[in-house]
């Protein structure tokens, strides 16, 4: 059968009653892909140092991949769960043993190519088949594909890993060196020393050697998939959908197909293209050439009036699907799948009187970046799971968030983790794994090294809609310049201080911005965050984007210090708090938890300080001492929502001069306090209810700073204006009315607009200050009503009276309604049902003199275990006794 007919015949087949022989024929011709997780099982090296003290893990037991050292250990209950109590300085030893892995495979099928494919190996590691050494691996981050065609038997094979310790590996070099390099945080327990650490060497997630969020658990393993592939004629390598153009009126793309032939020869591509709708419809045909070993091939595809992805907030996120086929003129040789969203996307540096803009422009719409930095969502990856993912992506939607920072701690994000943000329109920055301190760079084979690894993610993620910028790193360029490192080294021995320097340009100045220039379809590329692209002055308000710790960290200014921090996009700022109460209670006991109890601490990672003493400043300078333990995580709650909506309205009202806003930070690795408002079970902190209304699209912005002046702007996020009423009451706390003034207002859009600056004596006039607050309420068409409450003196000096809270639960459909009524002013309720399985719709919520809400409780618990398990809670309590 000729090619031509060969595929009108396959194409009317596929119409036909028989889709499904063809299918199986296809398929059949099509690369063999099989997934070696089967019937593995690991130990510790026989040998290591670490034998002597665990010989129980010297046996062979059974183990998962992918997977890692430490899980596998829990499973075979030879450790104790890393995450409940304290057994953390007790696993140590984990990460300074070697590890060893095996299993048998099968591979029937003779073909003219066959590789190993093993997509992530942490991280130095030495690969075996049928006691033939294949390759050594030593960058987690990196795929390792190895031919193996010559080397494989029919049965038996036997394919072992051996996993070296990244510290006993680096540290007689790192110890031999003459100056040694700024690391991050130095081990708490005595296996490297501060001046000698090892993680900037090592190509593996830095958050392993511990952070101030999370353990230190320098973990190993096969910790992502390990493949067979085979096939006869070619195997499709990548399949890129390089947006050159989109608009309203048409999207111009070019599938961009890397191919690797086994021989010479002729070739049908065919792309399909399956529009959101589910029709499909052939898009591009050719017959091409391909030579043996690497093609590339540009498809060019047009789609008129197309169906354009947006973020959150801005309109809907429809996805293409395309199917790339290769047929050899017998069968479909090869087949690729790739999903995307049309959309332009830019990142905008422009100048003006100040400086140069930050700001990211999808199809023609500068957005304002609302949203958080996530970070790793477990302290081993390979456990977590989809519906993890998603559980949390989703909240970041939920809470009106349409931007996430992908953190350069960690590791380069899933497939599911951008899959669900192209699905639910979340704008990705994804730093490459530079998670701080200074690299050696100026190693050529270290940065070979990290544009392999950089080359590999690229191309891996380069499809999804959501992916708005790649850069550098985390901290480096800000570290280097004015935290001392870069002006110790450089006093000491300026000639290697130039070198480290200059090595650090190249990387990040020059190979990965080449990179993505290359292989990232049009992305931004940017050096490091904070930073100016490298110009002299980084972490500046005029240019670029911020970090913005001095509340919080040193010099620990109170939160309204926000409002004096005015920036072009702020991309970190944060407040700690601890996670809510049923949470604390999966790894401590009651009668374990208390400020300072060692348990309690062990779960408390702010390595700067002593972190409860930090918290409890914070809660302090609002609130005063709190009466427990209990009182205390409730406040440190409070503080941290309070203290970051003040900020991430400032910023919003900042408009257009500041066009972002990612506060630290949206998830956990484990349980414990930390900056996030979704803790590691995926349950919201008071800190993400109140970013669902910071964060809604029109909203009310009323900021009292230090000198006791509030300004009232006016925040519209959609692109048309918007109308609506805004209403002034001057209130005590115990109801009484003092003044009441509405006002029909109108929003532009894609705007904020000050409507008033007043002083404390024009709010207030002669009333009390300790018993009386201004409430600010925006109503607006077809918006959730927005409110801002102004407080004239801190909560502790305030006289509170009790609130009044009555409650009613009544059954609804699956779950149950709440009614909720204040007889007097109350301030952060919060609504919790201990144990008890219970998804509240709102929380964390100041409810006015004589008003009601009505929430859904989504539980399937019974009505009676509800209302036993029913507690509420206020600011009142906390300060006051009735």
């Amino acid at each position: 059968m000729s090619t031509h007919l060969y595929w009108r015949s396959l194409a009317a087949l596929m119409l036909g009653l028989c889709l499904a022989v063809v299918a199986v024929v296809a398929t059949a011709a099509t690369p063999g892909r099989s997934v070696i997780d089967g019937g593995w099982a690991f130990r510790l090296m026989p040998g290591n140092a670490q034998l002597a003290a665990h010989p129980e893990a010297l046996p062979w037991h059974a183990a998962k991949v992918p997977g890692t050292v430490h899980t596998d250990l829990l499973a075979n209950k030879l450790i104790p769960d890393p995450y409940v109590g304290a057994p953390e300085a007790g696993l140590q030893w984990i990460g300074l043993a070697d590890w060893e892995y095996r299993t048998r495979f099968e591979a029937p099928r003779r073909a003219k190519r066959s590789d190993l494919v093993f997509e992530g190996l942490d991280t130095f590691a030495e690969v075996w088949l049928n006691g033939e050494k294949l390759f050594e691996a030593d960058n987690a981050f990196r795929t390792w594909r190895i031919p193996v065609q010559d080397k494989l038997r029919a049965k038996g094979n036997e394919l072992r890993v051996v996993l070296r310790s990244p510290i006993s590996r680096l540290l007689p070099a790192v110890r031999a060196m003459p100056r040694k390099l700024a690391g991050n945080y130095p081990s708490p327990y005595g296996d490297e020393s501060a001046d000698a650490m090892t993680a900037n060497f090592a190509r593996k997630p830095g958050y392993h050697y511990g952070w101030d969020w999370g353990p230190r658990y320098v973990s190993a393993g096969i910790w992502q998939p390990v493949v067979l592939e085979s096939w006869d004629a070619v195997r499709i390598d990548n399949l890129q959908l390089r947006q050159d153009r989109v608009d309203q009126a048409r999207a111009d793309i070019a599938a961009v197909v890397l191919a690797e032939a086994v021989r010479d020869g002729a070739f049908d591509l065919r792309l399909w293209q399956v529009a959101p709708d589910g029709k499909r419809s052939l898009a591009a045909l050719r017959r091409v050439e391909l030579r043996a070993g690497d093609n590339r091939i540009e498809l060019p595809v047009r789609i008129d009036r197309p169906q354009r992805w947006f973020p959150n907030g801005y309109g809907a996120q429809p996805l293409y699907r395309f199917e790339l086929e290769i047929g050899d003129g017998k069968a479909v040789a090869a087949r690729a799948r790739a999903r995307t969203g049309l959309r332009s996307v830019a990142l905008r540096r422009e100048a003006d009187d100040k400086g140069r803009s930050f700001y990211f422009e999808v199809n023609g719409i500068p957005v304002f970046a609302k949203g958080a930095n996530s970070i790793p969502f477990d302290m081993f990856q390979p456990r977590v799971g989809k519906a993890q993912l998603r559980r949390v992506l989703q909240s970041a939607r939920d809470a009106n968030m349409n931007f996430l920072r992908s953190w350069g701690g960690g590791y380069y994000e899933s497939d599911d983790f951008f899959d669900l943000a192209d699905e639910l329109g979340l704008l990705v920055w994804q730093d490459f794994m530079f998670g701080g301190g200074m690299q050696p760079a100026y190693d050529d084979a270290f940065r070979a090294n990290v544009i392999a690894e950089a080359r590999d993610n690229v191309r891996r993620l380069r499809n999804h809609p959501s992916l708005v910028l790649w850069c550098g790193n985390n901290e480096e360029e800000i570290a280097w310049k004015y935290w001392g490192p870069g002006k110790a080294m450089t006093e000491a021995d300026p000639e290697f201080a130039g070198k480290v320097w200059n090595g650090y340009v190249q990387l990040f100045g020059t190979d990965l911005r080449k990179v993505v220039a290359e292989e990232g379809g049009g992305i931004s590329y940017w050096a490091s965050s904070p930073s100016d692209d490298l110009a002299e002055v980084a972490n500046t308000p005029a240019s670029g984007d911020m970090h913005y710790w001095e509340v919080w960290g040193n010099p620990a200014y109170p939160p309204s210090k926000y409002l004096e921090i005015t920036p072009r996009f702020m991309s970190e700022y944060g407040l700690q708090a601890w996670p809510v109460q049923r949470t604390i209670e999966a790894f401590a006991s009651r009668g374990q938890q208390g400020i300072a109890t060692p348990l309690i601490e062990a779960h408390q990672k702010f390595m700067a300080g002593k972190g409860n003493e930090r918290l409890m400043k914070y809660v302090n300078f609002e609130f005063g001492d709190p009466k427990d333990f209990s009182s205390f995580v409730y406040l440190s709650q409070v503080a941290q929502a309070e203290g970051i909506e003040l900020a991430a309205l400032h910023h919003r009202a900042s408009r257009p001069y500041t066009m972002g806003s990612l506060y630290w930070q949206l998830n956990d690795v484990w349980p414990g306090a930390s900056w996030s408002s979704v803790d590691w079970f995926g349950r919201w902190k008071a800190l993400h209810f109140h970013a669902r209304r910071f964060y809604a699209p029109v909203a009310v912005a009323a900021l009292r700073n230090a000198e006791g002046r509030t300004r009232v702007s006016l925040l519209n996020d959609r692109t048309h204006h918007v109308r609506g009423e805004l209403r002034l009451r001057l209130m005590t706390l115990d109801g009484k009315l003092l003044r009441d003034e509405r006002k029909p207002v109108e929003l532009a859009p894609l705007s904020a607009s000050q409507l008033a600056n007043y002083s404390d004596a024009e709010l207030l006039g002669n009333a009390d200050p300790a018993s009386t607050v201004a409430v600010f309420d925006l109503q607006s068409e077809g918006e959730p009503a927005s409110r801002r409450v102004v407080y004239f003196m801190a909560a502790k000096d305030m006289r509170w009276p009790d609130p009044g809270l009555r409650s009613e639960l009544r059954r609804d459909g699956g779950g149950a309604r709440l009614a909720l009524r204040a007889t007097k002013f109350a301030r952060a309720v919060w609504i919790d049902f201990g144990g008890t399985d219970a998804g509240i719709a709102d929380n964390a919520m100041t409810l006015l003199p004589g008003e009601a809400v009505d929430l859904h409780i989504a539980s399937s618990a019974r009505l009676a275990t509800l209302r036993t398990a029913l507690r509420l809670r206020s600011l009142a309590d906390e300060l006051r006794v009735y």
